[in-house]
C-alpha cells in the first residue's frame, strides 16, 4: 500500500447527473428510482441519486485499505465501465473495468480467491465506444462532501451520518420530504453528534438508534415547514 498514491472511486451519476441544486428541488420519487445503468432496490437507488452511496464506500475504502481520504477521489463516470482505480506512485494507474453487472461482483465475492466460469462483465472493446469522467457537482451532491466530513471526524460519526441517511431516504420514498432534504436531515443530525468514541460495538448501536430518533424529529420539522 506504500506504493498506491491514489484510489480512484467512481459514480455512475445517477438519474441526476449534470442537474444543478435548483433543477433538484422537485424531483419526484420515481425520477430518483429511474437509475439509467443499474437496477438495484429503491433504497440504493436514492442513495446512487444522492451520491451517498459513493460517500459510504469512501469510508469503507479507508477502513479496508487505510487510505487517507485526501487520496481517495471519486469521479463521475457516466458509462459504469471502470470501477474503480487504484494510481501509484510512479504514475501508473490500474482500473477494474466490466459491464455494470452485480452478478459479477457477487460471483467473485462468492468464489474468491477463485473467479466463476461465467463472463457477466465481458466487455465488447470494439464497440464500447467511449469512456468520459467528470468531477461532482458537491453543491447538488451535499450527501458526498458530508461522507467525507463524517469519515475525517471519525469513531462513531460514519454510523451516525448512515442512520440519519437511513431515515431521510424512507422519509423520501414515503413522500414525507423533499429529495433535497434528504442531504439536509443528515447534515442536521451530523452537526449535532456529539464525537462519541467507537468503543465497542454496543455504543456504535446506542448512536446508531440516537441518530434515527434525531433525524425523525428532523424529519418532522421538515414536514411542518413544507
Amino acid at each position: 500500500i506504500d506504493s498506491v498514491t491514489r484510489l480512484v472511486l467512481t459514480a455512475s451519476g445517477g438519474p441526476f447527473r449534470g442537474r444543478s441544486a435548483a433543477d433538484l428541488a422537485s424531483v419526484t420519487v420515481a425520477d430518483a428510482l429511474a437509475h439509467p445503468t443499474w437496477s438495484m432496490g429503491p433504497k440504493i437507488t436514492v442513495d446512487s441519486s444522492t451520491l451517498m452511496n459513493k460517500g459510504l464506500e469512501v469510508i469503507e475504502a479507508h477502513v479496508l485499505y487505510g487510505v487517507e481520504f485526501d487520496r481517495i477521489e471519486v469521479v463521475v463516470h457516466p458509462q459504469s465501465i471502470v470501477h474503480s482505480m487504484v494510481e501509484f506512485c510512479d504514475g501508473a494507474t490500474i482500473a477494474q473495468l466490466s459491464q455494470p453487472d452485480m452478478r459479477l461482483c457477487i460471483g467473485y465475492a462468492l468464489a474468491y480467491p477463485e473467479r466463476l466460469d461465467v463472463a457477466y462483465g465481458r466487455i465488447d472493446w470494439i464497440h464500447l465506444g467511449r469512456l468520459d469522467f467528470e468531477p461532482p457537482d458537491l453543491d447538488a451532491f451535499a450527501c458526498l462532501g458530508l461522507a467525507y466530513q463524517a469519515g475525517r471526524a471519525g469513531e462513531t460519526a460514519p454510523a451516525c451520518l448512515n442512520a440519519a441517511n437511513e431515515v431521510a431516504v424512507q422519509a423520501f420514498l414515503d413522500g414525507h420530504i423533499a429529495w433535497s432534504s434528504i442531504a439536509r436531515v443528515c447534515d442536521e443530525v451530523l452537526q449535532r453528534h456529539d464525537g462519541t468514541r467507537a468503543t465497542s460495538a454496543d455504543v456504535v448501536i446506542e448512536v446508531d438508534r440516537r441518530a434515527r430518533e434525531d433525524a425523525h424529529r428532523v424529519v418532522a420539522a421538515h414536514r411542518s415547514a413544507a
